[in-house]
């Protein structure tokens, strides 16, 4: 029918009930309207009451973040919007706004959880600081892995950082109980480091290939999905190369400077005392 003028034209238009309540019939639609060809909006969103009108790109070779911040600013510059008029960035760019938010809340609360489940692992505040100091070590290493492949930092990526500081936080706890069950033994401070370290170096090292090579793939994948998993595996295995070689050198200087001495248990000793039987 919206292509029928003469269909349009004559649909009937009830008039009001007369003075006695009945009904006073109808009228052809062209008695009150006129009827003009011509070219408009074939559809009219609104939001909010408001008339809303979208523009949609898709992004390819660089991040959403960067193009829509240099959006921002070419607008800023070149356009000056009417007053009632309103500019808002939505889609992707929305929910990783939205998802950044969650990650200010979900990164810091894992570095506090962490920190406590090792502390009720060794005990001791300053050990568990000291196995930390880790964290940073490793981050360094994926921020700039990062920086060398030219990926920005991402949900993708701080999901890598997360998962890259309980990795970390690993060797750390390994070569720090050896050094502890060395000074229980009766090692002097000095020489369970030394030892600890030299013994535990297989083991981390072991420990950190075998979590790297298994994000090569993921590192140079190029399918569905990849933009996902890069940025993961990078931060990972350039945490790990970073934490691995800090560790064994950076965690031993920081207990040698910031440890506690472990005192070895002492045998109990038995004293028997014989008297009479009159006494």
């Amino acid at each position: 029918m919206r292509s029928d003028i003469d269909a349009l034209k004559n649909l009937p238009v009830p008039l009001p009930p007369n003075a006695t309540g009945q009904t006073a019939g109808s009228i052809p639609l062209s008695q009150v309207a006129r009827f003009r060809l011509m070219e408009g909006p074939n559809q009219i969103s609104r939001e909010n009451g408001k008339r809303r009108v979208v523009v949609t790109a898709n992004v390819r070779g660089r991040d959403i973040a960067s193009v829509v911040a240099d959006a921002q600013t070419r607008i800023k510059e070149r356009v000056s919007l009417p007053p009632g008029y309103w500019l808002t960035w939505g889609g992707q760019f929305e929910n990783l706004a939205a998802a950044r938010q969650r990650l200010m809340v979900v990164v810091p609360g894992c570095f506090a959880l962490i920190f406590l489940l090792l502390f009720g692992a060794l005990g001791s505040a300053r050990d568990a600081l000291l196995v930390f100091s880790a964290v940073p070590l490793a981050l360094t290493g994926g921020a700039v892995a990062l920086w060398l492949r030219g990926m920005p930092f991402s949900v993708s990526a701080a999901v890598g950082f997360i998962a890259l500081s309980g990795i970390a936080v690993l060797n750390g706890l390994v070569m720090l109980s050896f050094i502890t069950q060395l000074m229980k033994r009766g090692r002097s401070r000095r020489d369970a480091i030394i030892e600890g370290a030299l013994t535990r170096l297989r083991p981390v090292v072991m420990t950190a290939l075998v979590a790297s090579l298994g994000f090569v793939p993921m590192a140079i994948a190029t399918g569905t999905g990849a933009e996902v998993q890069k940025p993961i595996a990078t931060v990972v295995i350039g945490g790990l190369i970073s934490a691995t070689l800090l560790t064994l050198f950076v965690l031993p200087a920081l207990y040698t400077r910031f440890g506690r001495d472990v005192l070895a248990p002492q045998p109990e000793n038995y004293h028997a005392e014989l008297r009479s039987p009159a006494e």
